[in-house]
């Protein structure tokens, strides 16, 4: 029987990420288990090196861009952690990576023991999937794990349409 002690829920605070959220919560108080979520953000292509010594102008004063992102996005990833610890009562953490996407959620799933990854996808096809690539894709080719995959379509509101959510099952 497979235990489920530790479950990785990558985020980027889209609607598919906030519904596979919502959705591993219910698997953790399902199973007793933790969730860990990671927001993993990668400094644009078009910056050259140094990317995260730029500075920007923000109401406290200036700041570095990599600090500014970085700040930004604690904020939002405090939030989601809020929102789930006021709706369930599973044991949540957060953590905020900057690199790759893909290879950031490979190493924390590897590193951190987990046990499954829930993570949204945006279901992108064609000509999109093409140019854009998907995260999800290349995390359950090569994860450590198992890997859930919710498929949503035009998210407005996660906590409402996680019902609706469709989950599917990549095996790495």
């Amino acid at each position: 029987m497979l235990s489920i002690r530790r479950i990785l829920v990558p985020v980027d605070f889209s609607g598919p990420s906030k519904v596979a959220l919502d959705y591993a919560a219910r698997m953790a108080t399902s199973f007793g288990a933790t969730l860990q979520v990671l927001h993993v953000w990668d400094s644009p292509n078009y910056f050259a090196a140094g990317v995260g010594e730029l500075t920007v102008s923000v109401p406290e004063g200036r700041t570095t861009l990599a600090q500014f992102v970085r700040t930004r996005a604690g904020k939002e990833l405090e939030q989601l952690l809020s929102d789930i610890q006021r709706r369930s009562t599973v044991k949540v953490t957060g953590r905020l990576e900057m690199g790759d996407p893909c290879d950031g959620i490979l190493k924390t799933a590897a590193n951190g023991h987990h046990d499954m990854i829930v993570m949204g996808t945006h279901g992108r096809t064609g000509l999109s999937h093409l140019f854009l690539g998907s995260v999800a894709e290349r995390v359950v080719r090569r994860a450590p794990c198992p890997v859930v995959t919710i498929r949503s379509g035009d998210v407005t509101r996660a906590s409402g349409a996680a019902d609706d959510a469709q989950p599917t099952e990549g095996a790495s």
